[in-house]
């Protein structure tokens, strides 16, 4: 239990910081002074204070932040020069930006490492057989483990792309199949009937089929073939979270509470859970919450990079600064309802777990598809 919890606060540690050290990197080539360098939320429980930025340690480790000059009090004495509000727009944005984009190019570096040992897909031009369902057409067809599928009716196949929108035109009607066998032979099986409305996870024919391979480039051509495929990966998981957060949304103006959501006890279970399947799994699984994460932070909210994104382009319509002090208190408003949701989702974390009856069913209720 000890090191799960070491393990949960080092990954959270690392996104956080990486974050963070987005916004210092650009605060510091804008010109602009850095006051906080801040793990965790406040109080502080330590600070050491090098050159001019103070580097804190703080209570409450979920979260982090990054304390600019002249970020959000008018009343301070401030360097014009050396302040935040009183930089070009385009140099607030960069400075706003920049943790998501640091934690889009954290997943691009994590997804890279794994392709560059799992090897990267490629098609094969074969549609190879991996599991038939049990009663299904294929089974009653003759179709086995390891065959590869040719052609539907007279129409090659060369990828699963290729098949499964073939399958769906003919769903309810009969097809004919012509098979390579794994002894080479071919054989055409004739009169098998596509499934109109074939049970669920399975299609009209009942096949599970794979097109691709794991290929292994030169060595010295992996690292661009993995930032190819990591920035793939980082851009659909970013739309998986994009479209779970539309769901959350419009499910709540329902009136109905997301299960799909979790806290950090969630989040905690999850990566114990990760960290069993292996180094691969796990450094994927970071990947995927550095994504998370950058989704989260550049949402359109007050406390969040979005609300500060969003409070730059409101005055670049209007050609007006918003009076430092409004912000503020918009931003600590936001913050009081990102905690008090966080502690409700704690909350409803914990209650899955009491109502699941174990840490290890709790653990695999919330990693399950829904």
């Amino acid at each position: 239990m000890v090191t799960q919890i070491i393990l949960f606060l080092l990954v959270l540690s690392i996104l956080v910081l990486i974050h963070e050290l987005g916004h210092f990197l650009a605060a510091i080539k804008s010109g602009v002074k850095v006051e906080e360098f801040g793990f965790g939320i406040p109080p502080r429980v330590w600070g050491k204070k090098i050159g001019e930025t103070i580097y804190s340690i703080n209570l409450l480790p979920f979260g982090g932040f990054v304390r600019l000059h002249g970020e959000t009090s008018e009343d301070e004495v401030i360097d014009p020069k050396r302040s935040f509000l009183n930089k070009g727009k385009l140099s607030r944005i960069s400075i706003v930006i920049a943790g998501v984009v640091m934690n889009f190019l954290l997943a691009v570096f994590l997804f890279s490492i794994t392709y560059s040992f799992t090897g990267v897909p490629r098609e094969t031009g074969e549609i190879k057989v991996l599991e038939v369902a049990e009663e299904s057409p294929a089974a009653y067809a003759g179709i086995s483990k390891d065959d590869v599928l040719l052609e539907i009716d007279n129409q090659p196949v060369y990828t699963n792309a290729e098949f499964i929108k073939t399958m769906q035109s003919k769903k309810g009607s009969e097809i004919d199949l012509k098979v390579k066998k794994p002894s080479g032979e071919i054989v055409t099986i004739e009169n098998i009937m596509a499934r109109a409305n074939p049970p669920e996870n399975e299609g009209p024919l009942g096949v599970l089929i794979n097109s691709a391979e794991n290929y292994f480039p030169p060595i010295w051509q992996r690292p661009f073939y993995g930032i190819y495929y990591g920035v793939k990966e980082a851009v659909f998981w970013g739309m998986v979270v994009v479209f779970g957060f539309g769901k959350m949304i419009s499910e709540l103006f329902l009136g109905i509470v997301p299960r799909d959501i979790a806290g950090p006890v969630g989040i905690y279970a999850l990566t114990s859970q990760a960290a069993n399947y292996g180094v691969l799994a796990f450094v994927n699984f970071i990947a995927i919450l550095s994504v998370n994460l950058a989704i989260l932070n550049i949402m359109p909210f007050p406390a969040l990079d979005g609300g500060r994104l969003l409070f730059i382009l409101i005055e670049s319509v209007f050609g007006k600064k918003f009076l430092p002090k409004i912000e503020s208190i918009a931003h600590t408003v936001g913050m009081a309802l990102l905690l008090t949701l966080l502690f409700a989702i704690t909350a409803y974390d914990i209650q899955r777990l009491i109502s699941a009856g174990s840490v290890e069913q709790f653990f695999q209720n919330i990693s399950q598809p829904r």
